[in-house]
């Protein structure tokens, strides 16, 4: 699964320098809003509303956008917002999921629905593509955190399941119910990290030649690029040598 995960990770940092700041921001203070609306305002009694809050920090979400977020989670308009998972197939049979936060269930269904057919893919019902992935808690963390063995021991000590490494990183692998805990020993070993949230990990894989993977990426970022999509995670892996021409 190398190939997936270093396209993840790809993905990661490409967001992080091409995505519209603003619209990035404002999927990060949703986040915050409904996290803080179901539970503790406080992120030290709240383990998703802090998982939101680091996820945040990573990308330099300013603090007072993250204190309103939390505030206006005494309002009405996190009362509006409903989380709803979507699910699909793209080019080449790739699964995917498509998580998504939105007011307006209906426009939201539509519209997935849409760009999945203009793109080469259809939505399924719930369910019928989930069973390929698992729930998952992932850390990410530069290369400059350590090398492999010294991840790999913070890992095991934080009581972490998984370790991926590369030249471009490591990937952290926890139970999901567990992320907030392990995530936090390992920082106080390795420092901050880039990336801590709850992930769909694929348990089997699509392998794409160049057509296909410019096809499902071109797919995955039109969604993402909806205000009402919070995140997209899909089952494809690209070889080395199409993944350098990308």
């Amino acid at each position: 699964m190398a190939g997936h995960s270093k396209w993840a990770n790809i993905q990661h940092r490409k967001g992080r320098q091409d995505a519209s700041r603003s619209k990035l921001f404002a999927k990060l203070s949703r986040e915050i809003t409904v996290a803080a609306k179901m539970g503790d305002p406080d992120p030290d009694r709240n383990p998703r509303l802090r998982l939101a809050v680091k996820e945040a920090k990573s990308n330099s979400v300013p603090k007072d956008l993250i204190e309103r977020a939390i505030s206006k989670a005494s309002g009405a308009d996190a009362e509006m917002l409903e989380e709803i998972r979507y699910e699909g197939y793209g080019p080449s049979g790739v699964a995917l999921i498509v998580e998504t936060m939105t007011d307006n269930r209906n426009r939201t269904a539509a519209l997935v629905r849409s760009l999945l057919g203009k793109l080469g893919g259809n939505m399924v019902e719930t369910g019928a593509v989930s069973f390929m992935f698992e729930r998952k808690g992932e850390i990410v963390y530069p290369s400059s955190a350590g090398s492999e063995d010294e991840v790999l021991e913070a890992a095991i000590l934080s009581g972490a399941e998984d370790v991926e490494s590369s030249d471009s990183g490591h990937i952290v692998y926890t139970v999901d119910v567990e992320l907030s805990d392990v995530s936090t020993e390992m920082e106080a070993m390795l420092g901050e990290s880039e990336a801590t949230r709850l992930i769909w990990k694929p348990t089997t894989t699509t392998e794409l030649d160049l057509d296909g993977s410019q096809k499902i990426i071109r797919l995955i970022e039109a969604l993402e690029s909806e205000d009402d999509v919070q995140r997209v995670t899909a089952n494809f892996e690209i070889p080395e040598d199409i993944l350098a021409q990308l």
